[in-house]
């Protein structure tokens, strides 16, 4: 059997072309599903608008080292239901099991017209499985960074090099139906899912939540050869994008005085990306302005999660 789905990041709101590769996955995936109206909401309710990973070096995969398995219980805090499966490091004696376990869920999902979230598409980000061709034993992947996949030409990756690519291991989530929960339960449960992460509640091996905003800004006040890199934009940009999602949904949900906290966050970050890209972060006055923005986002954050509390 083989089938293929039309999909693209078209309509995925990305304000710096940075956005987090799971957040923006996951908002293309509900948005082609019978579910389309809680695209954008989700990567809010999931939490994703909220989180903060920061790692000393400003590597980029400091964004993907968080639990994993809480995948599924984060999306299903929107009022979706998923299916999840997963496979780590040192579980080599699962890997078949797992590879297999996860193909079903693939095909299950494309099956229903909805693409598959997966880790490591093409590149060792999170991307989309949009076919399956059990004949040639393939999938369809696109990956964060193809701007224009072609479906009469998809990106194909064999079945059993799922999980097994750049960083070999399994995560797979795909969307399965939706819930009786309600916008005020929705809303309620996210403040509090937001609070636990910004306090630092979610495990993770590098700064996160409002811990990440000293340790970004300890690299502008002090490391100009780090702050002029492409590693700072990608951190800048990528967490700019996420805030815009999470004043949006705050906004929309009639949480006044949180929306115009995270609208001036996400402003803040956004000014910070833009002199970032356009001006030379080596130099001293440069990195001071982008620091202080930093530091007024900071302090908003912080008083939005007495308000959150």
């Amino acid at each position: 059997m083989k089938k293929q789905l039309n999909i693209s990041w078209d309509g995925v709101r990305d304000s710096t072309g940075y956005l987090f590769s799971f957040a923006k996955s996951l908002s293309a995936a509900v948005k082609n599903s019978p579910f389309s109206d809680k695209a954008e909401d989700i990567v809010a309710t999931s939490g994703f608008a909220f989180r903060m990973w920061v790692s000393r070096d400003l590597c980029p995969s400091a964004t993907s080292i968080w639990d994993f398995e809480s995948q599924k219980p984060w999306v299903e805090n929107g009022g979706l239901t998923c299916d999840y499966v997963g496979r780590y490091w040192e579980q080599n004696d699962i890997e078949e099991e797992k590879r297999l376990e996860a193909t079903s869920i693939i095909k299950a999902s494309i099956d229903r017209g909805i693409p598959a979230v997966s880790w490591d598409t093409g590149i060792p980000e999170w991307g989309l499985i949009t076919g399956y061709d059990d004949d040639a034993q393939m999938f369809s992947v696109l990956a964060i960074n193809n701007a224009a996949p072609d479906p009469a030409n998809p990106v194909l990756m064999p079945y059993d090099i799922l999980g097994k690519r750049e960083i070999p291991i399994l995560s797979v989530l795909t969307v399965t139906g939706r819930t009786d929960k309600t916008e005020e339960q929705i809303l309620r449960d996210t403040l509090k899912l937001a609070a636990n992460h910004l306090k630092g509640g979610e495990w993770c091996d590098n700064a996160k939540g409002l811990e990440a905003y000293p340790a970004l800004i300890r690299v502008f006040d002090e490391d100009p050869e780090l702050s002029s890199s492409w590693n700072a934009e990608y951190f800048l940009g990528t967490y700019a994008a996420l805030k815009e999602y999470a004043y949006r949904y705050l906004e929309k949900s009639g949480e006044t005085r949180l929306a115009k906290l995270y609208r001036s966050v996400y402003d803040a970050w956004m000014e910070a990306f833009r002199i970032k890209t356009g001006e030379d972060a080596s130099q001293p006055e440069v990195r001071a302005k982008i620091a202080s923005l930093l530091r007024s986002a900071y302090e908003s954050e912080k008083e939005a999660v007495a308000i959150m509390e």
